[in-house]
């Protein structure tokens, strides 16, 4: 073998890395932020298991599961090339309002029917909200982060006069089973996180809509040429948010057994933001994986987990998480996963 044979099969030998490297970066993101928590769990109390165990593997995914959930709707939002900022005031808007439902029907209906409808408002509100700041979006030509964020100040706002700036709380003790509650080992939480997961890849790869929203996002124009009212995919991408920040109400109310008017659902807006980033999502619209999104979410869920075992000082844990945040998004954009 000659010396430019050699030459030639290493160059494909680096180009077969790179195209790996490309396509499965947040994956060894994903690795690398494991093995620099083991590591730093090692160091500090000589004992890898404190961290790299089951049970701390299943909180990961338990604390991760509400976010997580929020998360993958705003992918499809972002990928509309959209954003929401609303959504930790929405969630407790809408959770104070099903949850006031069911205290008030159960002594009527019952605790499972007064559940039952409970539920069935908060997915019915949440969606109308929604599709509500979807139409103001689309038709008024208004950028999406004015308008969620003046939602934001609006639901928080009429969330503390509602309660005198305390919570709620849910009188019937079968409520609280929906989220404190396991199938086996695992956490009632993150089944109902992987089943959202499954049903919006399901949605994101295999539906009309799915592809409709990405072409949205990606041209908007074009795809409003090609006959597709872009106006109505932008205000269903919402839609399938305000599902989630139903889910995510009611997944947080159970657990917690409140919610509160002030401080619940702080910070869910940015961190499932970037989560999303994180996993991938153009924040341009158009572009985003959802099993790249699921990535990311763990990503985030392990840089919480960590810093808490490691006893980090409360006031430096958003700044280092948020120096991870930006390193995992340059690299991801060096590989081209992010446009």
């Amino acid at each position: 073998m000659g010396t430019s044979d050699i030459a030639i099969k290493g160059a494909k030998g680096t180009g077969a890395f790179g195209r790996f490297a490309h396509e499965y970066m947040i994956v060894l993101i994903t690795i690398g932020v494991f093995v620099c928590a083991t590591i730093a769990c090692t160091i500090k109390f000589g004992d890898p298991s404190t961290f790299l165990n089951v049970q701390n593997m299943v909180n990961i995914l338990r604390a991760s599961s509400v976010m997580g959930i929020i998360a993958l709707g705003m992918a499809f939002v972002i990928i509309s090339g959209n954003i929401d900022l609303s959504v930790g005031a929405q969630m407790v808007f809408v959770g104070i309002a099903s949850f006031s439902v069911i205290n008030g029907l159960e002594p009527y209906i019952g605790a499972y029917g007064a559940i039952f409808v409970g539920i069935a408002t908060a997915v019915a509100m949440s969606v109308a909200l929604s599709i509500m700041c979807g139409f103001i979006v689309t038709k008024g030509i208004v950028p999406s982060f004015i308008i969620t964020l003046g939602l934001s100040y609006i639901y928080r706002s009429l969330s503390i006069f509602e309660l005198q700036s305390g919570g709620i709380n849910i009188k019937t003790k079968v409520f609280q089973n929906i989220s404190n509650s396991s199938l086996g080992p695992v956490p009632m939480p993150v089944i109902y996180f992987f089943i959202v997961f499954a049903f919006y890849l399901y949605v994101s790869r295999y539906t009309v809509l799915g592809r409709r929203i990405y072409a949205a996002g990606s041209n908007a124009q074009a795809t409003r040429l090609s006959g597709i009212n872009t106006d109505w995919v932008k205000i269903q991408a919402f839609a399938l948010l305000g599902l989630t920040v139903a889910i995510a109400a009611i997944v947080e109310g159970s657990r917690m057994n409140s919610m509160n008017s002030s401080s619940s659902g702080l910070g869910y807006d940015l961190n499932t933001i970037a989560m999303a980033v994180v996993g991938g999502v153009a924040m341009e619209g158009g572009k985003g994986n959802f099993v790249n999104v699921l990535f990311g979410i763990i990503i985030l869920g392990v840089i919480n987990n960590i810093l808490t075992i490691m006893g980090m000082d409360v006031y430096l844990v958003n700044a280092v998480k948020g120096g991870i945040i930006i390193a995992a998004v340059l690299l991801l954009r060096s590989r081209g996963k992010l446009n």
